[in-house]
């Protein structure tokens, strides 16, 4: 019998796509960059357990790059690509993403005593390369199914049944989805000690994009190339348009009903949150791929509306760079004001955040104005037609 997944149609593009990836990455710079404690709730990672806007914003782009996987590995096959190009070009371009992240949470000292090796660009490269190289070496779709399952059970039954050694099993012995004390922040203390997100005091080491954590992402890449390929498949746009909106009330469903047992958390990426992060998603992809791909936003005057995603969408990964390394390099430039000390980017910021009355107003103005600033160099790359792919 054939899969539906192999009789696709030919390799095309979807707008619907870069469109979503162009608003990811949007958000994720406002919400790095909102201003401070004072914006507002959504513009916050929720503390521990819960789920805020701001917590759909990671978890949309690895669902992004899962779904780009299909489309990437599909029009390379389709120039004469030999699998073992592709394989060495998934790794080689993984390295590289990898190595960004290093520079990013390192810009501009590189103080390696205290180097964090894990971060966003670090788990984006990972679940690339894991489930780059799985889609190219199978593409059956029962599979892809069966990796989602492990991922997402296995790693319940890791944090909620492995003891932590010296505290106990959870739920019995300590509390269940304990912010110090769980299997993830312990592990990640006997291997980076010192070098993770929150690094101070010992007991409280932890790290939001740690090791085990990567099993659940795995789970979200899935999702995102489960997607694309029932996006690729024989059916009509309106059948897939309907087909994405069944899989997000699916995820949705059944995530809200798992985190019951196992609460929402982003910073440990549990198993309810990748399926309720994903459900979220494929609402947004569904919305889009209605607009552009059913409705033809994407050929007719209305394409206009897109052009600030696609943008941003086209060199996604430059626009995160500078949006990381630019305040990093405007708060290191300091100097003397009213007596004391201070830097380009505290003077920036506070220019705008208290030149408005209202404080969350204030803070919103800020990260709308910095998105504005990141939009400018990926603009003129958009002009120029210069798309970094690394």
């Amino acid at each position: 019998m054939t899969n539906p997944a192999m009789t696709s149609t030919p390799v095309q593009r979807f707008l619907s796509l870069d469109v979503l990836r162009g608003i990811t990455i949007c958000f994720m710079i406002m919400v790095n960059n909102s201003g401070g404690r004072g914006a507002w709730a959504q513009m916050h990672h929720a503390e521990w357990n819960g789920l805020t806007a701001t917590d759909l914003v990671f978890p949309t782009f690895i669902f992004v790059v899962g779904a780009s996987i299909v489309f990437a590995v599909e029009a390379r096959l389709a120039r004469g690509a030999a699998r073992a190009q592709i394989a060495w070009h998934t790794f080689r371009r993984a390295v590289i993403l990898y190595l960004l992240g290093i520079v990013v949470n390192s810009f501009p000292l590189f103080h390696l005593e205290h180097m964090r090796f894990y971060g966003v660009l670090q788990r984006t490269a990972v679940c690339y390369l894991v489930i780059g190289l799985f889609y190219l070496w199978d593409k059956r779709v029962w599979t892809k199914v069966a990796m989602l399952g492990v991922a997402l059970l296995g790693y319940w039954v890791l944090v909620q049944w492995v003891p932590v050694p010296g505290a106990g099993v959870p739920g019995r012995d300590i509390p269940f989805l304990d912010k110090n004390m769980n299997i993830v922040a312990w592990t990640d203390r006997q291997l980076m000690p010192y070098h993770l997100y929150e690094s101070s005091p010992l007991h409280n080491m932890c790290d939001p994009e740690g090791l085990l954590s990567d099993i659940p992402a795995l789970g979200t890449t899935l999702l995102g190339l489960l997607a694309a390929l029932w996006m690729r498949g024989p059916k009509s746009i309106k059948e897939k348009t309907l087909g994405l909106a069944a899989g997000a009330v699916v995820c949705l469903g059944t995530g809200y009903l798992w985190s019951i047992w196992f609460p929402l958390n982003k910073k440990m990426w549990t198993s309810s949150f990748v399926l309720t992060a994903a459900g979220w998603s494929l609402v947004a992809l569904t919305l889009f791929f209605w607009l552009v791909e059913q409705r033809g936003w994407g050929k007719s005057a209305k394409k206009k509306w897109l052009y600030p995603w696609l943008v941003f969408g086209s060199n996604a990964i430059t626009a995160y760079m500078f949006s990381e390394l630019l305040p990093e390099g405007l708060g290191n430039i300091h100097y003397m004001a009213n007596g004391q000390q201070t830097s380009v980017m505290r003077q920036i910021h506070d220019a705008i955040v208290y030149s408005i009355p209202n404080l969350a107003w204030g803070c919103f103005a800020y990260s709308l104005i910095f998105a504005a600033t990141c939009f400018i160099p990926v603009w003129i790359m958009y002009r120029k037609k210069i798309f970094l792919k690394v």
